[in-house]
Order: C-alpha cells, then sequence, then structure tokens
C-alpha cells in the first residue's frame, strides 16, 4: 500500500523532471527548454494535491508520458509539451483558451485531440468510447503527435493498472487489445505494441500470463546456454569479414507465445520460436540491402534455412515502414531458430516507428505509411456519423497482413490480404471504384469478387452505366472502398428525400395518422431501416407501401390497431417503472462485490453467451445487450473484448455461484493415435470415472490418426480441467484442448 510523503514525492518529482531532460537532451534549446519549464510549472500547479488510484501524486503521470514520448517513441518539444499537460484541459479548472494564450494553436490543437468529450450518455450516443476515440482519430487529419502522444498515455495507464478495480481493468485492457495495439503496429511501434498486448493479456487472462510468464523465466538459463552456442560460429564468420554488427537475442512476447499456442494447439515446450536472433549491422548508407544480404548468406552457410519462412521487407517494406530480412534456420541441435537481419537505421524505424520514419526521410516520395495515414485522413473526412459504424471502419485499416500488387504500369501497390478486384479499384481512386466492372487479372478477366494473390497485375475494367450498388458492400475488406460506397450510395438516394417523404405523408394522411418524428422513428424501428434517408428512397421506389406502414402500426391484440394506433407515442411509463440499467446500478449499488450468476435469476434477466460458452469457473462478465438482457461472457471471448472495448458502460461485474445440481455444456478437442480399444478408455474416463454425461461424439480417423470432438456436460471449470489432466494419462492421446467456440465442433 503506498504512504505518502510530501518531501520525498517533491525529491521524486524533481528527479522524474531531471530524467527526461536528460533522455531529451540531444533536441535541446534555450526556447525548447523554456517551453518545456513552463508546461511542467502548470501541470505541477493544475494537478497540485491530486492523487492516482495508487496513492501516488498525480502529476508522475504526465511525467511519464512525457518520458516514454520523448525516450520511447522519440518526440519532440512540442510532444513533450502536450504530454505534460494532457489531463489539464479534461481534469483541471484551465481551458483551451489558456492553453491556446500560453502555448499557441499548435499546442492547443493537439490537446483538444487528447481531451476527451463530456461522458454523457444519451439516447443517441451508443458508445462513449467510440466517441472519445474518433474526436481523437479526427485531429489526426492535422497532426498524427495526438496518436503518439496517446499510445504514451495508453501504455503508462497500463503499466500502472493494478490499482485500478477489476471491472476497470477489464474494460481498459479489452480497448487496449482491440484498438491501441493494433494502432501502434500499425505506425510502426513494435515495441510498445508487443508490451500493450501483453500488459492486456495480463489482466484478461491472468493466469494463462502468469504461467506463460514463469515458464520463461525458468527456462531462460537453458536459452542463454543455447543461444551461446548458436552464435558463435556465426560471431567468427562476421568477424572474419569485418562486418560492424551487434547481436540481441530477443525473447518473444507472451502474448506472442500464447497466440502460437492456441493456433498451433501445443504446450509452451512445443514452441520453437520463442525467442529471435537480432543481427543489427552499421553499413554504409549506400551498401544498406547488399550488407544485409551478405549477413543472411553467413547464416545461411552456417545452418540450413526453412525457405518457406523466407520474409524480404528489405526489398519491400511493410506499409508502416518496417524493413528487414526473417530467415528460419535449423540449429545442430535440431531446434529452429529465427534470425532477423536490419541495419541500426532500420531497428530505430522499428523500435520508434513513424517519429523515427521521419528522421530518415531525405526526399519528397511518399512511403507506405504516408499513403496509408492518406487513407485514414479520407476515412476521416468522411460524413459518418455514427461512431461505432466509424470505429468499425477505422479498424478495418489496421490489418497486418498485407499482399502486393502491380497495375499494368508496373506500380507497386500494397493492399490488405483477402482485398477484391473492386476494393483494388477503390484503391486507385473513388471514381474508378464508382464505375468498375470487373478487371482482368494477370490478362485473365475476373469478377468484382475476385480475391488478389500476392504478385497479381490488376487492369480494372470501367463502364460509364455503371453505379455502385449495396450489395457491393459484401464484396469488399477495405475501409476505403466501404466508406466510398455508402457515401455514393447514401447520395444517391439523398436525391429522392423530397419525393419519399411527400409519399409517406401521404400514406400516414389516408390512414389517419398524424407525421411526426416520433412516428416515423418508431416505423423506422420496426422496419429495420437505419436512416430516415433510406426510408424516403425505398417509398419513393415503391419498396415500402402503405399497407406496409399500416401493418408497421398493428398492435398484436384482439382490439385492432386502428384504435390503439397513437398508444406508443402517447403513453408514458409509470414513475416506478425501471429500465434493466437502472436494476443494475441499483444491485451492484446494494452488492458492490458482484453479480451472482446460477441457474436462474429471479431479480435480473441473463442468459450465457453462446460464442465463448462460459462455465462456472470461468472468469466473466456481463455485457447488457439491445434488448435489456444480461448476456455473460468469458473475459478473454473475442467479442466481449470488442463490446467492452465500445460500450465500457454497459458492462457488470459477474462472478457464479456454484450449485452442484447445475450443468453447463462444454466441449474437448482430441487428438490421438489410432488404437485398438482407445475410444472405449477414453469414454470410461469421462463416464464411469467423472460420471459425465455426454451430450455428442464425433471422431474421424485418418491414416492411423484419430480427431475426436466431445460435447459434455460439466458443472464447473474445475471439473473440466481435471477431466483434461486426467484424459492426458492416456499414451494415445497427443493433444487435448477446450472448445472455445462451439461452431469449432
Amino acid at each position: 500500500m503506498y504512504v505518502s510523503d510530501e518531501v520525498l514525492e517533491n525529491k521524486e518529482i524533481v528527479k522524474r523532471y531531471k530524467n527526461l531532460l536528460r533522455i531529451w537532451y540531444t533536441r535541446k534549446t534555450p526556447e525548447d527548454k523554456r517551453l518545456v519549464r513552463k508546461a511542467f510549472d502548470l501541470a505541477v500547479e493544475a494537478h497540485k494535491g491530486v492523487r492516482r488510484k495508487s496513492g501516488e501524486p498525480y502529476i508522475y503521470h504526465p511525467l511519464e508520458v512525457a518520458r516514454i514520448a520523448a525516450g520511447e517513441i522519440g518526440l519532440g518539444t512540442t510532444s513533450i509539451v502536450c504530454a505534460l499537460i494532457h489531463d489539464v484541459v479534461e481534469d483541471t479548472s484551465y481551458t483551451l483558451k489558456d492553453i491556446r494564450k500560453i502555448f499557441g494553436d499548435k499546442v492547443a490543437r493537439i490537446i483538444d485531440g487528447l481531451t476527451k468529450i463530456e461522458e454523457m450518455f444519451d439516447e443517441q450516443t451508443s458508445s462513449i468510447q467510440a466517441e472519445n476515440f474518433k474526436k481523437m482519430l479526427l485531429t489526426l487529419s492535422d497532426d498524427v503527435r495526438v496518436i503518439l502522444i496517446k499510445l504514451a498515455d495508453r501504455l503508462h495507464n497500463m503499466r500502472t493498472l493494478d490499482s485500478m478495480p477489476r471491472l476497470k481493468q477489464l474494460k481498459i485492457a479489452s480497448e487496449t487489445n482491440y484498438l491501441y495495439a493494433p494502432l501502434a503496429h500499425r505506425l510502426g511501434l513494435f515495441s510498445i505494441k508487443s508490451e500493450l498486448e501483453d500488459l492486456a493479456l495480463k489482466y484478461l487472462e491472468p493466469n494463462i500470463f502468469d504461467s506463460i510468464s514463469e515458464k520463461i523465466k525458468a527456462s531462460k538459463d537453458d536459452r542463454t546456454k543455447f543461444v551461446r552456442k548458436f552464435l558463435a560460429p556465426l560471431r567468427k564468420e562476421l568477424n572474419k569479414h569485418h562486418i560492424n554488427y551487434k547481436i540481441h537475442a530477443r525473447e518473444k512476447s507472451v502474448n506472442s507465445i500464447w497466440g502460437k499456442m492456441k493456433s498451433q494447439e501445443i504446450p509452451f515446450e512445443e514452441v520453437f520460436d520463442s525467442f529471435s536472433i537480432q543481427i543489427v549491422i552499421d553499413p554504409e548508407e549506400d551498401n544498406e540491402k547488399i550488407d544485409c544480404w551478405k549477413v543472411y548468406t553467413i547464416v545461411t552457410h552456417q545452418y540450413r534455412p526453412n525457405m518457406d519462412r523466407l520474409k524480404d521487407w528489405v526489398s519491400i517494406p511493410k506499409v508502416n515502414g518496417y524493413e528487414a530480412i526473417h530467415t528460419t534456420v535449423m540449429s545442430h541441435a535440431g531446434q529452429w531458430v529465427e534470425v532477423q537481419i536490419q541495419t541500426e537505421r532500420m531497428k530505430d524505424i522499428a523500435d520508434k516507428g513513424y517519429a523515427a520514419h521521419w528522421k530518415y526521410k531525405t526526399d519528397g516520395s511518399e512511403s507506405g505509411l504516408d499513403e496509408w495515414l492518406s487513407r485514414i485522413r479520407e476515412i476521416l473526412k468522411g460524413d459518418e456519423e455514427n461512431a461505432i459504424d466509424f470505429l468499425s471502419d477505422f479498424k478495418m485499416n489496421l490489418f497486418s497482413d498485407e499482399i502486393y500488387l502491380f497495375t499494368p504500369k508496373g506500380e507497386l501497390k500494397t493492399m490488405p490480404k483477402g482485398s477484391t478486384v473492386l476494393d483494388f479499384a477503390y484503391h486507385i481512386h473513388s471514381q474508378i471504384g464508382d464505375k468498375c466492372i470487373g478487371a482482368k487479372v494477370n490478362l485473365k478477366l475476373v469478377p468484382l469478387s475476385y480475391r488478389l494473390k500476392n504478385g497479381d497485375q490488376v487492369d480494372v475494367l470501367t463502364s460509364s452505366s455503371q453505379t455502385p450498388k449495396e450489395e457491393w458492400l459484401k464484396l469488399i475488406v477495405t475501409a476505403r472502398a466501404k466508406s466510398r460506397i455508402k457515401h455514393a450510395i447514401h447520395t444517391h438516394r439523398k436525391s429522392f428525400k423530397d419525393e419519399g417523404k411527400e409519399m409517406l405523408m401521404d400514406y400516414f394522411n389516408k390512414l389517419g395518422l398524424d407525421y411526426s418524428r416520433n412516428k416515423r422513428n418508431y416505423l423506422l424501428e420496426k422496419i429495420g431501416i437505419s436512416s430516415p434517408i433510406d426510408l424516403y428512397f425505398y417509398v419513393a421506389k415503391s419498396k415500402i407501401s402503405m399497407n406496409d406502414v399500416k401493418q408497421a402500426f398493428i398492435e398484436n391484440d384482439k382490439g385492432g390497431w386502428f384504435s390503439k394506433i397513437h398508444i406508443p407515442f402517447l403513453r408514458t411509463k409509470p414513475n416506478n417503472e425501471e429500465n434493466i440499467s437502472q436494476k443494475i446500478r441499483e444491485n451492484i449499488r446494494q452488492k458492490p462485490e458482484d453479480l451472482l450468476l446460477e441457474g436462474s435469476m429471479s431479480d435480473l434477466n441473463h442468459r450465457v453467451s453462446k460464442c465463448c460458452n462460459p462455465i462456472p469457473g470461468d472468469d466473466v462478465i456481463g455485457m447488457v445487450s439491445k434488448n435489456d438482457v444480461i448476456v455473460i461472457h468469458r473475459t478473454n471471448c473475442p467479442t466481449a473484448i470488442q463490446n467492452m472495448s465500445k460500450f465500457g458502460n454497459k458492462i457488470v461485474k459477474a462472478k457464479w455461484r456454484k450449485k452442484e445440481t447445475i450443468t453447463f455444456l462444454a466441449g474437448i478437442k482430441i487428438t490421438s493415435i489410432d488404437d485398438i480399444g482407445f475410444i472405449n478408455r477414453m469414454t470410461n474416463v469421462i463416464s464411469n470415472e467423472f460420471k459425465m454425461n455426454i451430450r455428442s461424439f464425433h471422431l474421424e480417423t485418418s491414416e492411423g490418426v484419430t480427431n475426436t470432438t466431445v460435447m459434455i456436460y460439466v458443472s464447473d471449470l474445475s471439473s473440466l480441467n481435471n477431466l483434461i489432466i486426467h484424459l492426458k494419462k492416456l499414451k494415445e492421446i497427443k493433444k487435448i484442448s477446450r472448445i472455445d467456440r462451439f461452431s469449432e465442433a
């Protein structure tokens, strides 16, 4: 527990400020130093007496954010000033006008982007997080430093998340996993991206994080010995060729190892690339590529490479600016090892991303990162009003797997993996996309839906009579194409607004209804249309008739629809009627520890999510759905992580109240050696030893290997884990894992 001491705290504040100046010293001028000192003094004064949840003085936070911005991202004076005062407008009496007066327009614009919107929740605002994120991103049109400072802010918050309540930890970790880590990756901040992912895993799946961390620590001595032997012949050859180099043995992140364990369904001990070897050279500028390939030749002369795992990002860098040669070689000990070859410049860009990218830029040419930012700015300037849709569009652009394509003239274009001809057409130009009817890929005619492959040469075919169609939205994967198609459709439908509205008002008049916004919105909800513009368009095109309007207002009772048509709009709720959100708040206020889950609940309506199938013992949260049902998810469920990152206000704390009489459906997936009597021995463990009921049993055998899926009823997580431990003792079983999603079964 933190104990405050004002004298020691003041010394610590001065120490942290001096540390910031020391990290930033190479870029310091007297004027710069004066500005940073002014920002520091303002921050100290503004946050005086304020403490974080941990009990520490609040000023520690902006000082650490500034240190990360300067040291780990490599930002300059303006960014450090903004980092020091980034919470001043949001949390104190200082206004944006005050900041503009003291530091000028540039700093004020960045601070505005970093300041959250007022956390007011109404019927029109479905997600405060989405609105905040949209507001922050909109400033990217002017200054990308807003995002970089926000990433520094998020990183320090994640590093100090221990002091926050569990529910807050889940919300912030989910938001980080869903948005901030991919954003750091896209901006080339690989170290920050990896740390954010690890910290998110630490709070979303603490047992897994601790288990893998302990195994990494326990295997360190063996790994050190292995690396020393592996590097000995390489060092000898590199020295022989007079190459100026540094070698780092870098452990893969916990999240990266966990990803491999899940995707390959293997234990930690079988993850062959839990670390990588980085060879960083310092060549003459003109010899960068040649010297990188020279080192590659030395490595592959000593160790045989796996050619399927050769990655050449030196010839064609990644969109986010990353450059390196990656190869995987077989060591003399029979273990695969990943080797990464870079220059000092390449490593600097890999560590510090966008900031380093500008540092080394010498001409006016656009890199892949510049092109990506241009596409993002185009999305930001679009007319998407719904913050959730905006966020989804933006998330689509945070792709990591890329393919390289060529125009008919040989120009190189980078697109997300899975892009179609239509995506490519919109990537070239929105007007080409609007008029696209197909393409010639490698001189062969293909349709709009054709998914492009790495190295394809694409010649887009257009027609002046072609117009964007709603079904096109199902053919695309890029946010740019989606944004342009939606914009074109919206513009076209808008031209029918007056005609459609006049026809709709005529329908209402003939039905004896007064036309009003409330009635129109009720009609939108009943018919399932998202916007008035779409409604007017469908009416004008006779896709919605007067009979459809009539049916929408019919009440399902014996009294008939006409006499009660006004009831949905005039009826008011009794004062004592509570909605589910009020019930939840009252429940948590009275029992702040948790929402207890059991087989049935009398006071609050809930159901168990089918996407992750939680069972008692799983770490769970509740999400309030649109129809006021609490949906219970596992905290590591991808759907829950996405929802927690968007709808933090709808999260409910939950835990299980164990009842032995209740059973839950769970699934296990088994890979085994086919052997006589094995199935009998396996079912005997499940049914006789553990007394569990089997709902379904499916197996397939091919070339001596059997894949089995068993759906069983269990009382809780502990009983399921015990079953898996006992099944592992059967010599035929080589892999066994829980099924997270029943669709996998």
